[in-house]
C-alpha cells in the first residue's frame, strides 16, 4: 500500500558528506513523523533522526551537529544530510514513516528497504 524508496547511499571518505533521500508513495492519506534509522553489522537498529509533519526534529545525541534531517511534505520525502562522516557511521540506513493510508483507521510504521552507507578511505 505504501512504499518507501531510499536513495543517496554509497562509499565516501572520512570527513565527507552524503545526502540521503526517501520518497513515500502509494495510497497515502497522511504522514505523521518520518525518520532515519541505521543498523551496523552485529548491532541493533538505532534511531538516527526523526521529524514531525510540522518540522520538529529529534536526533541521536551522538549525531547532533553532523546530521540534519528535513522533509518536503508536498513530495512526501524526507532527507538526511550527513556531514563530517566517520567510519563508525558505516551502516545500512533505513527510512521510516508513520503513515495512514486512504480509508485507513490508524497510523502504522512503514519501512524502506535500506541504503548502504560506507565510510572508508
Amino acid at each position: 500500500q505504501v512504499q518507501l524508496v531510499e536513495s543517496g547511499g554509497g562509499l565516501v571518505q572520512p570527513g565527507g558528506s552524503l545526502r540521503l533521500s526517501c520518497a513515500a508513495s502509494g495510497s497515502i492519506f497522511s504522514i505523521n513523523a518520518m525518520g532515519w534509522y541505521r543498523q551496523a553489522p552485529g548491532k541493533q537498529r538505532e534511531l538516527v533522526a526523526s521529524i514531525t509533519s510540522d518540522g520538529m526534529t529529534n536526533y541521536a545525541d551522538s549525531l547532533k551537529g553532523r546530521f540534519t534531517i528535513s522533509r518536503d511534505n508536498a513530495k512526501n520525502t524526507v532527507y538526511l544530510q550527513m556531514n563530517s562522516l566517520k567510519p563508525e557511521d558505516t551502516a545500512v540506513y533505513y527510512c521510516n514513516a508513520n503513515v495512514m493510508v486512504l480509508n485507513g483507521r490508524y497510523y502504522y510504521n512503514a519501512w524502506g528497504q535500506g541504503t548502504q552507507v560506507t565510510v572508508s578511505s
